[in-house]
């Protein structure tokens, strides 16, 4: 197993793609059996000729990308700026199953995904945000492949519904998602680094419909939300005012709960009059919360912590990896580029990364996936052991 990946910066697509085909080319010679592309919409124009081009001049057994907002490659993150990242793989003993799909019932009439995917053990997927309901697909996705990884994020090179492209091998959707599953001598391993730690105590959620809670250990959520601000240092104060989320606890019979232990959330609002706190989802009465604050320094300790208790055999085993980072990340929060590249690169040495900045990224807490955001998603690929 061999990988490969880069970025380029150029101004015009056709001197992008020969950069790109150009670094990819000296260190893969033959036999690509993945490449995954990503484009920034600075070359909207021409979307429709990447993968042609790639194509033909790569020959993988399967191609697989989308537009982005921003595009990871070769240890760079390149935002506000054209972006072409190509990362393509050499995959000895490894079984690609290509598929699109358009939408998903619930449950679904039938299984929108070939008959190969029963093998798999891990997907990787990418979705327009604007005609796809991902987390609908994702349960699916979980019910029927319970043991396999899943890793991907939503398009963001456009701003509204057929503005953003992905690409399938020849064909470019403007709509629905798009995956690749893998199985055979592949295991990949996922990483999803939230960027929040917790402030206050576990608490259960006694009382509550649907998104909306209106008791916490039996106390009203103002309440509880008031003696939770008194108590915080000047700092986390002012990042209550902007940055306050809530955790979900995904490990149950725990007396210690810790980062990686929550389900990041949005709240939503207050609605005074009723007493309810509104949560970006639903909040089941006995679920355990916790609220959390994010910033840059917060964000950058959780990704240090989720790198450095990487196992033995990913951190030695390791041959390529994909990252998808939400748009709010790189620069925009840390105020420089590069820093999620580089605290990867610190633990896992010269791994080929690629990737790009997402409308939501995809990757499991404690075994269920979810749809994500404010996230770092990482899927590190390695040779499966016999």
């Amino acid at each position: 197993m061999k990988w490969a990946s880069t970025a380029s910066a150029k101004a015009t697509l056709g001197e992008a793609i020969e950069e790109v085909l150009g670094r990819v080319g000296r260190e893969l010679r033959e036999g690509i059996a993945l490449a995954v592309v990503f484009v920034s919409p600075q070359h909207a124009s021409r979307y429709d000729e990447v993968a042609d081009t790639l194509r033909s001049r790569l020959r993988p057994r399967i191609l697989i990308g989308c537009s982005a907002g921003g595009v990871i490659g070769g240890g760079r993150e390149i935002e506000d700026a054209p972006g072409l990242s190509l990362t393509a793989a050499v995959l000895p003993g490894v079984d690609l199953a290509p598929f699109h799909v358009s939408a998903v019932d619930e449950p679904p009439a039938s299984d929108p995904l070939p008959q190969a995917c029963e093998r798999a053990s891990a997907f990787l997927l990418l979705a327009d945000p604007f005609t796809f309901d991902p987390e609908r697909f994702l349960r699916v996705l979980d019910e029927r492949y319970p043991h396999a990884a899943k890793i991907g994020g939503l398009a963001s090179g456009g701003r509204r519904p057929r503005e953003n492209v992905l690409y399938l091998d020849e064909k470019v959707h403007r709509d629905g998602l798009v995956g690749v599953a893998l199985s055979g001598e592949v295991h990949v391993d996922t990483l999803v680094a939230q960027g929040c730690r917790p402030i206050g105590e576990p608490m259960f959620v006694t009382r509550s419909i649907e998104n909306q809670i209106f008791a916490l250990d039996g106390q009203g959520p103002l309440d509880v939300l008031q003696h939770l601000h008194e108590g915080l240092e000047p700092r986390d104060r002012e990042l209550f005012r902007h940055s306050l989320f809530i955790g979900l606890v995904m490990r149950e019979q725990s007396e210690v709960y810790r980062r990686g232990d929550f389900l990041i959330r949005n709240l939503a609002g207050l609605d005074a009059n009723r007493g309810a706190l509104i949560v970006a989802a639903r909040v089941p009465e006995g679920t355990i919360v916790q609220f959390h604050l994010r910033d840059a320094s917060t964000s950058a300790e959780d990704l240090e912590q989720m790198l450095s208790s990487l196992p033995p055999e990913p951190r030695a085993e390791t041959r390529g990896s994909l990252l998808f980072s939400c748009l709010g990340r790189g620069k925009y929060l840390y105020g420089r580029p590069d820093h999620d590249t580089d605290a990867f690169r610190r633990h896992l040495g010269d791994v080929p990364l690629g990737g790009f900045f997402c409308n939501g990224e995809i990757g499991p807490v404690h075994g269920t996936t979810f749809l994500h955001g404010y996230t770092s998603s990482f899927g590190l690929f390695r040779p499966r052991r016999r």
